[in-house]
């Protein structure tokens, strides 16, 4: 049925089903196949690589507000197709309808960003010490983009890196994760057709690889990718970021995240309750800011615990696009495996399991359902420190309000993080260089979930790259420092004199 489903998606966004192939896209949902398609060799690599770097040659060259207008209706197009993608989304990667329809808004809110952008790609003017000169800064397209995309997100961080390259006069070459290729075949053939109604997009400027890491690891060794953009896992990230190192190119990490939350003494317990039960079993887990780490002060952890329990046992678990359902399925076998060994490892290390069991779901044989776990441990074991890309909620508590952000902070990733308070002074010193050390830092909301409005990144092992808003544009341009004699002098900087 699955199968069925996804021609008539691909049909309904104008998308052909492509020849049949090695690589087989499984639906997370029931574990069936919805149809194989032919993985790109090295080869293709180099030749879709030359493509991109012949149209950014003529793209770089195009008024950044009419390249604005590419991502502009790149996004109405989104609009009109959101609930199709939706679909395509649900089926692949297995979200539930509501966060799915939230992906696809998310592409849609970064085109309308982007598309604001490309009339404010501005520098600085910089006093100069020599008089009659003048000093400026000025940002120019950088070139080729290799993108490198996770199933848990398959088109939002796609749109992210994409929306914005392309306003900075960039070329794209996207490399989606082997699970989830479909999405990114329809997002690709929509954005070719806004490319062909513009008419004056040079073609190739934004193409798709399929594969699997063989395929990412020739796009990011690549001496004319100037910039790898790589979402996944903190392995990932070390096999990447040296490769593109090596040959002085430019990376751009998203990887792994455990992220925490301290819950202090002065919380609203319901905003708390509500805000810890979606970040951490929303997405079953499988989002790089799902709350993974929770930090109860003792003194109400005997009134928090009880609700988040009862919480987690209304949750209901099923096939996503069921009306109700809140958590869906795991991707796969191994992340069912992973999140299994995880739970066996902690209660060796002493920690009370609620939860984490295989749900059977009707229609869902071949899937991997599980019931979100909160986990209550006596310390943070070297296991809590790992991440683990599964519904799993380690709980702690603590007294001392130090010892909480120091325990915070003992992690060797930094992507998100929260502080659930109405003390002013626990807020500023969560937020303060003494506080957490991740890129995202919030109070009273949960870590997970972000506005386009912020760019979004962590630090540590997480990477620290940064997508989406705020001034996230300066990765995919270079920038240039110009000096301009206006005088009939020329006087050296610093007062050098040669005669």
């Amino acid at each position: 049925m699955e199968a069925t489903a996804v021609v008539r998606l691909l049909a309904d966004l104008g998308v052909p089903l492509p020849p049949a192939g090695k690589l087989i896209v499984r639906s997370p949902i029931d574990g069936g196949q919805l149809t194989s398609l032919v993985p790109h060799t090295p080869a293709e690599v180099d030749a879709a690589v030359a493509v991109a770097q012949s149209a950014f040659l003529a793209w770089r060259l195009v008024p950044a507000p009419r390249r604005g207008e590419l991502v502009r209706r790149l996004g109405a197009t989104l609009r009109r197709h959101k609930a199709v993608l939706a679909e395509l989304v649900i089926l692949e990667s297995g979200k539930i309808r509501s966060e799915a329809l939230g992906e696809v808004q998310e592409m849609i809110d970064i085109c309308d960003f982007a598309t604001g952008l490309s009339r404010q790609l501005y520098g600085l003017t910089i006093a100069s010490e020599r008089p009659g000169h003048r000093l400026m800064e000025t940002w120019h397209p950088l070139g080729v983009c290799g993108v490198i995309t996770a199933f848990n997100f398959p088109v939002a961080v796609w749109a992210w890196n994409a929306a914005l390259a392309l306003v900075c006069g960039n070329g794209v070459v996207w490399k989606p994760s082997e699970k989830t290729p479909l999405t990114a075949l329809a997002c690709q053939a929509l954005l070719a057709e806004v490319a062909a109604e513009l008419g004056d997009v040079p073609p190739g400027l934004s193409t798709l690889l399929l594969g699997g890491a063989d395929v990412g690891a020739v796009l990011a060794d690549h001496p004319a990718v100037a910039l790898v953009s790589a979402t996944g896992s903190c392995a990932m990230g070390r096999a990447v970021a040296p490769q593109v190192a090596a040959r002085f190119g430019r990376s751009l990490l998203e990887l792994g995240g455990n992220n925490a939350m301290i819950v202090a003494p002065s919380v609203d317990l319901d905003l708390a309750q509500r805000a810890i039960v979606f970040a951490a079993a929303g997405t079953a887990g499988q989002r790089c800011t799902s709350l993974r780490r929770l930090f109860v002060h003792e003194a109400i952890a005997p009134d928090l615990l009880p609700r988040l329990r009862q919480a987690y046992a209304s949750l209901r678990v099923g096939d996503p696009r069921d009306e109700g359902i809140l958590v869906g399925p795991l991707i796969d076998a191994a992340a069912f495996a992973a999140q299994q060994g995880a739970l066996a490892e902690a209660k060796a290390d002493g920690g009370h399991i609620f939860g984490g069991e295989r749900v059977t779901v009707a229609g869902g044989t071949g899937g991997y359902y599980v019931r979100p776990a909160l986990v209550d441990m006596p310390a943070q074991t070297d296991l809590v420190t790992r991440e683990t890309f599964a519904p799993i909620l380690y709980i702690m508590t603590y007294r001392d309000f130090a010892a909480a952000i120091a325990l915070h902070n003992a992690v060797p990733q930094g992507l998100a993080s929260a502080i659930f308070t109405n003390d002013l002074r626990e807020m500023e010193v969560f937020l303060s260089a003494a506080g957490s050390d991740c890129g995202i830092a919030n109070v009273n909301v949960g870590p997970s979930g972000a506005e386009i409005g912020g760019a979004f990144g962590g630090e540590k092992e997480t990477g620290g790259g940064r997508e989406a808003g705020s001034d996230a544009w300066k990765a995919y341009m270079r920038r240039a420092t110009n000096t301009i004699n206006y005088s009939r002098d020329l006087p050296l900087a610093q007062g050098v004199k040669f005669v």
